[in-house]
Order: structure tokens, then sequence, then C-alpha cells
């Protein structure tokens, strides 16, 4: 296989899974599930991988026992966001800037979740960034654990499952072997495109926002002459 272009080699997932084997792979997805650390770390591109490898017997285990490890790691790790998210609670909203940890990251999952409500643990999964703070931001709403518990496992098993099963079908393809790097570098930019549209959608709503601002009456111009001449 070939090494995937994008960033430096300790993030690409031929180099990560021939490193680290399948307690790496299960390591990373967990800590991309739920730890503040692990946003930037490559999910989608790594189980592609994953499953690929294991089609062509790199990876030595079955492919139902690396599914559930996967799926297991996936769910354990939005738990344990869930939890660090209820005992930091709104303090972590004003934890300041570090080269790990962006506060914009914890807005936008807040801003995800909020419009997506539960249903935002299972979208999360497939939305590189917002599927690590996504969790912890349940545990900021106090949202209802059976729900979390519900939605946590259908997410993991659908993401975890469903991404790794997809490299493993693909694995046979013979197009797929020979254009191995295109296909992550695909797979990186599709799982960015949500982040891409939410952005422009932001901005263009805060340009929109923007342009309207000076043409709203203020308070006294609606009160008019007589509401600013009201006390007196």
């Amino acid at each position: 296989m070939t090494t995937l272009a994008l960033g430096p080699q300790w993030l690409d997932p031929d180099y990560l899974i021939e490193t680290f084997g399948l307690l790496g792979v299960l390591a990373i997805v967990f800590a991309e599930s739920g730890l503040l650390i692990g946003f930037f770390l490559p999910g989608d591109s790594l189980l592609f991988t994953t499953g690929l490898l294991v089609t062509t017997d790199v990876i030595k285990q079955d492919l139902w026992l690396v599914c559930t490890g996967v799926a297991v790691a996936a769910i354990v790790g939005d738990q344990v966001g869930y939890l660090f998210g209820r005992k930091v609670g709104p303090s972590l909203f004003k934890r300041p800037d570090s080269k790990l940890f962006k506060q914009e990251n914890v807005e936008k999952a807040h801003e995800f979740f909020e419009k997506h409500g539960p249903k935002s643990l299972i979208l999360a999964r497939f939305v590189p960034i917002v599927r690590t703070f996504t969790p912890i931001i349940a545990g900021v709403s106090r949202m209802n654990y059976r729900s979390f518990i519900i939605f946590n496992i259908v997410g993991g098993v659908m993401w975890g499952t469903g991404v790794t099963l997809l490299g493993a079908a693909l694995g046979k393809v013979d197009f797929v072997h020979k254009h191995i790097e295109l296909i992550l570098i695909g797979i990186v930019l599709l799982s960015v495109i949500p982040i891409v549209i939410e952005f422009l959608r932001a901005r263009s709503k805060s340009k929109k926002e923007a342009a309207e601002a000076p043409d709203r009456p203020s308070a006294a111009d609606q009160q008019g002459p007589r509401g600013r001449h009201a006390k007196r």
C-alpha cells in the first residue's frame, strides 16, 4: 500500500496500523470518540483501511471480531466523553485555547447538538472533530442517560462497523488497491464536507445579520417622539 499524502506520517492510517496493530486502531477509535485530545485523529480513513487490510489478510483477525472491537471502542469512548462532560460542566466553555484545544470546536459541537438533538450522537459520528465533542456536550447538557446510551450504541455500531465493512467490501476491488491513496484522500475530503457546509452557512448568516443590523430601528426610534418624552 502507498502512504497517504495528507498530513504527517504518524497520521497515516497505513503507518498507524503497521506500527500499533489492531489494538492501536481500537485505542485511536476510543480516543477520537470522546477524549478532548482525540479530535485530530484519522477515524474514517483509519477504519476504512482497517477493513481493507482484514480482507487482504494483513490483519489476521476475523472481520466480525474487528468490527465488534471497533464498535465497542467507539461506544465506550462516547461514554467516557459523556461522563467527562457531566463532571466538567459549563467550565468547559470557559477553558482557554491551546495548541490542542480550541473553544470554537466546543461551540460548533454545541450548536450541532442543539440543532439535531439526541440524533446528533448518530450524525456526529460521521463528522470529524464534531464526533469528539458531541458526547461531551451531551454530558454538559445532562442529556437523559438512557436516551444517550441508546443513541450512543446505534451511532457507534453504524459508524464503526459501517466504515470498516465498507473498506472490507471495496478491498476486494482491484481498482481500490491500485488507487488506495486517492481513495483515502477522497474519504478525508468527504468527511470534511459537512464541516465546510456548516462553516459557509454560519458565515453567510453572520454577514446577513451584519447587513441587517444598521437597518434595524433602535428602541427609542420605535417608541417615537411620545415614547422618548413620555417620562418628562
